[in-house]
Order: structure tokens, then sequence, then C-alpha cells
């Protein structure tokens, strides 16, 4: 089905939901400290990288999340990229709960922003930036320090979550450095 945004007709927003899943993303749980110093974190797949030089990132959140306030307010967040065997912490941060950090091997960066370990990539930000557009709330932060650690991202692709997999087209990359590069 194609659709036009200059029609009269609006779009149809489950069959735009459904068609921007088509878009396969990793999966995220982003972290903050409220003000009264409870942390705070929701799972997001709307992640991306902005700038190399400065170093920035940018995460999205609905203008509906009962959390935005916190995040509204926050000098600092942290965004941790899901592994492959983290399904559950994913949905963990996506369900209301009491205390979502339960359970979790978590510790504080310098400025009091809570990490959760052993994740596959952590970036801990300084938020610069704040944009609402839409019903979702940009933020942009500047990347302070990150850690990465080796294994497969959690996939979501069409309302479920994925597993990634080597292409056989691709070559594998060389000990002396990449075969290709994708711009």
């Amino acid at each position: 089905m194609v659709l036009s945004a200059e029609t009269a007709t609006p779009f149809d927003t489950i069959d735009l939901r459904n068609t921007l899943g088509k878009f396969a993303t990793g999966v995220t749980v982003i972290t903050t400290r409220g003000a009264d110093g409870r942390h705070v974190g929701i799972t997001a797949n709307s992640f991306t990288s902005v700038s190399l030089d400065p170093p920035l990132l940018l995460f999205c959140l609905a203008n509906s999340s009962p959390i935005l306030p916190v995040f509204e307010t926050a000098e600092h967040f942290a965004i941790h990229v899901l592994a492959v065997d983290q399904h559950q912490l994913s949905r963990q941060f996506a369900t209301p709960a009491i205390d979502k950090f339960s359970g979790l091997a978590v510790t504080e960066d310098d400025v009091g922003t809570p990490e959760i370990q052993d994740v596959l990539a952590r970036f801990s930000c300084r938020t610069v930036s704040r944009t609402t557009e839409g019903d979702h709330t940009i933020f942009i932060g500047h990347v302070r320090s990150y850690k990465r650690l080796e294994g497969d991202p959690l996939v979501f692709f069409s309302g479920k979550y994925r597993v990634s997999q080597d292409h056989p087209a691709i070559l594998p990359r060389r000990a002396e450095g990449a075969a290709g590069h994708v711009a």
C-alpha cells in the first residue's frame, strides 16, 4: 500500500507504525537519576548516533511517558545497548514496575547516573538539548564516556525480538582491517 502525506485522508496510525516496524533496530535501555535520587529507566529503540565530532547521540521519548518529566530535568543519562540474550531486561524496563532495577547489577557513574552492567555497549551522556516534535521529545546527549563488550545485539523488527546473523555474501574482516565499508 502506498500512501501520501498530501492526501486529504490522514494516515492510518496503526498501518504507519507497522510500516515503520519494517526498519530493524537495536534495543536499548535509557536510564537517569531523578532530582529525588530515584533511578528511572525505559526501554527504547529510538536511538541513533548524531555526530562523532563532537560525540553526540539521541533518543526519543513519548510525550505520554510518565517518566518524561524526570528526563526533562535530568542533566545526564545513560544508553545501554542490549545483547541478544537480554530480551528479559528489555521487557523489565518496558513494563510498568515499582523498581525496574530490582535484581540488576547497577552502579552509578561519577555524576550519579545509573549504569547497568554487562550490556553490549553503554554510553554515559550529558544532556545538551531537548526538543518536542509531534508526540515525542528528542533528547541529544554529549557522550562523556562509553564501554563495549563483544557479542550479538538484540534486534527488534516487525514488533518482535529477532536474532542477528552474519550474511553469507558479506566477506569476513581480514586481520589487517575491514574488507569494506558501508557509507
